[in-house]
């Protein structure tokens, strides 16, 4: 997959009212290199229509669009991957369904994350760091503990997310993390492009 430092998930519900296109577009405006569709309550006809534009948008910058859960809309409309929790269809069985697409995974402990990588994860999600909101199934911090774990045993690509802010963004960064990903703090904020460019600087003076 290709190289990324700033990973956006949808969560419309701290859009403002905004409408979806025009906030993720502003993302990626201002920085974002990956955009995930996730849509726990939508109708299957309504997160297909969602992704259908998002698909649009990222091949119009050039970004990368994963779906979350929902494997047969990502195949639907040619997303270039998918992201699967713990929970969900295991990875095998994932793979055998995608092909050659990325696979991202959720993990919360280092097994999980050791499991995903020789299973032929393509990346994967590490957190919550700290307390977050966003998700329903609240699973306990795993702390910057965790991202250090992670950066000292893994090899493939991993990403923090998790009540990450500009506040304790550099705790993150300092435990081996060089991707975040975030939710409210960059769709709901009042200038996303702006924000995304702050977290673009603060990522690009820890790879230098």
């Amino acid at each position: 997959m290709k190289e990324f430092k700033l990973y956006a998930i949808t969560g419309e519900e701290f859009h403002q009212g905004r409408d979806l296109i025009e906030v993720m577009e502003q993302a990626i405006r201002g920085g974002v290199d990956i955009i995930q569709l996730r849509d726990k309550s939508s109708s299957k006809r309504e997160v297909l229509k969602k992704a259908k534009a998002l698909r649009e948008l990222t091949r119009k910058y050039g970004v990368t669009f994963i779906v979350n859960d929902h494997i047969d809309v990502a195949l639907a409309v040619d997303a270039d991957g998918i992201h699967i929790g713990q929970d969900d269809l295991p990875l095998a069985e994932a793979r055998k369904i995608v092909g050659d697409k990325i696979i991202g995974i959720s993990t919360h402990k280092l097994e999980e994350a050791l499991e995903a990588e020789a299973g032929g994860a393509d990346y994967i999600g590490v957190g919550p760091i700290f307390h977050t909101n966003s998700k329903v199934d609240v699973v306990d911090p795993v702390t910057t503990a965790y991202v250090k774990q992670v950066a000292d045993e893994i090899t493939i690509p991993f990403v923090a997310i998790g009540g990450i802010k500009l506040h304790n963004v550099d705790q993150v960064l300092q435990a081996g993390a060089t991707r975040i990903c975030m939710i409210s703090e960059i769709v709901g904020a009042d200038d996303i492009k702006g924000v995304c460019e702050t977290f673009i600087k603060i990522l690009s003076k820890k790879g230098e």
